[in-house]
């Protein structure tokens, strides 16, 4: 009987909590297509600029104080933090000063974080303050980005560095389903598959 009742209330706050549905707006305008899980955390909402088709999964943290645009068709898994200042080495270096400092905080970073569009940014990642990324970057599970990172690039680790081209794959996909290749050009456009 316990068995049977913790599967229901699994599945009615998975119905009732946790489920994603389409349709969001962004900056006045609506995104029909557009899908973000009721677990992510979004802070200042307001400086965060969304296209449609976008994806963000559950649990993640988005901190847009410095801005933060995410492209068409972007997905970003579960567990992905995205955060426009870091605090923490000024914090350590000021001490309680910290909060009464007037001026630049020195050891504070802050920048915006652009996301181009048709990525995948893996699970488990970080885009720290003042990381770009062109479009059609896959990003793989576990990696912390800070920095410019060009279109396409497959990019990994901790500090993150392009391991590859995504390209290279959408090319073998291409290849065995060429009746797609209309649909990739109209995103990758002359600098899609080589």
């Amino acid at each position: 009987m316990r068995a049977w009742l913790n599967r229901w209330r699994r599945r009615l706050v998975q119905a009732l909590l946790h489920r994603v549905v389409f349709g969001e707006s962004s900056q006045g305008r609506a995104l029909p297509n557009t899908r973000i899980a009721p677990s992510t955390c979004i802070e200042h909402e307001s400086k965060l600029q969304l296209a449609d088709h976008v994806f963000i999964g559950p649990f993640c943290f988005i901190e847009a104080s410095g801005g933060v645009a995410i492209g068409e068709g972007t997905q970003i898994t579960h567990h992905v933090s995205i955060v426009t200042h870091s605090s923490h080495r000024a914090q350590r270096l000021l001490g309680r000063a910290y909060v009464d400092w007037n001026g630049p905080k020195p050891g504070w970073i802050a920048g915006p974080v652009a996301i181009g569009p048709y990525c995948f940014i893996g699970p488990h990642s970080l885009l720290e303050a003042g990381t770009t990324l062109g479009r059609g970057c896959i990003v793989r599970a576990g990696s912390v980005l800070r920095g410019s990172f060009p279109e396409f690039s497959v990019i990994a680790g901790n500090p993150a560095v392009v391991v590859g081209d995504s390209r290279d794959g959408d090319r073998r996909w291409l290849d065995a389903h060429p009746d797609l290749r209309a649909h990739y050009d109209a995103w990758a456009g002359e600098r899609g598959v080589r």
